[in-house]
């Protein structure tokens, strides 16, 4: 499949759905908290998206059978919810897709449940701070190699590890569209970025090692030792201006 350049209507209609996601959370942000079930929050996300003119885009994709993925501690991604009750000190992803008109957008978030150990608050802060530097990337004439680049760099400079088993990509009509988007990369290498591309920039870092296995469910992704991880993502378009951000 080729890659399609986005005319800056079609830019607009997926940030309506970056919009809905956004909303959503930040919502989510209010509510997650001790004694929370991921399950809870899956069917308020549902219900949120529906109420505002959207469609879960991951439910029934490929099967998939939620509306987000929710990924606790040392699920790396693609979790499902359940009625586990989050607990002081855990970290969750909520990972979301919303279809507004056949436009979709796409974003993943971190959440500590209370106050994060030293350790933990900072695999959050440093894989903010490698999705804000990838997206710093994501301007006409730069590769996609920059943007795998900075974020493997600034993992490696804080100790940190890039889980590559999980890519960006680029979306639009469809969840996943060409190319695939790495969060580790050389400088200078790789496809062109030009003005009209849309992708994701969804660096996921873990403390130990970058090694991951898949459940028995087909879907959840683990760290192979246990140890934490956590992703932030962004759907970001590539236009005169730089990067933008769809999902802010």
């Amino acid at each position: 499949m080729a890659m399609e350049l986005k005319s800056k209507d079609e830019i607009r209609s997926i940030r309506k759905a970056g919009q809905i996601v956004a909303a959503c959370h930040k919502a989510i942000a209010k509510r997650i908290a001790p004694g929370v079930t991921t399950l809870e929050i899956d069917r308020f996300a549902e219900r949120f998206m529906l109420e505002r003119g959207a469609y879960p885009a991951q439910k029934g994709y490929k099967g998939y059978p939620y509306s987000i993925c929710a990924s606790v501690n040392e699920v790396v991604c693609h979790g499902f919810p359940d009625m586990v009750p989050l607990s002081q000190g855990d970290i969750v992803t909520i990972d979301m897709v919303a279809d507004v008109d056949g436009w979709k957008a796409d974003s993943a978030w971190t959440y500590a449940i209370g106050t994060p150990s030293r350790e933990t608050g900072r695999l959050l802060k440093m894989t903010k701070l490698a999705l804000n530097r990838g997206i710093a990337e994501a301007k006409p004439g730069n590769r996609l190699g920059d943007i795998g680049h900075a974020i493997q760099q600034c993992a490696e400079q804080a100790g940190l590890r890039v889980i590559t088993s999980f890519t960006g990509h680029g979306i639009g009509r469809l969840l996943h569209e060409p190319p695939q988007v790495d969060s580790k990369g050389r400088a200078g290498h790789g496809e062109r970025l030009r003005e009209g591309m849309v992708i994701t920039i969804e660096p996921i870092l873990t403390i130990g090692n970058a090694n991951v296995y898949i459940g028995t469910d087909g879907w959840t992704a683990r760290t192979i030792d246990g140890t934490m991880s956590a992703q932030f993502e962004h759907t970001v378009a590539i236009t005169e201006l730089g990067p933008v951000v769809l999902t802010r």
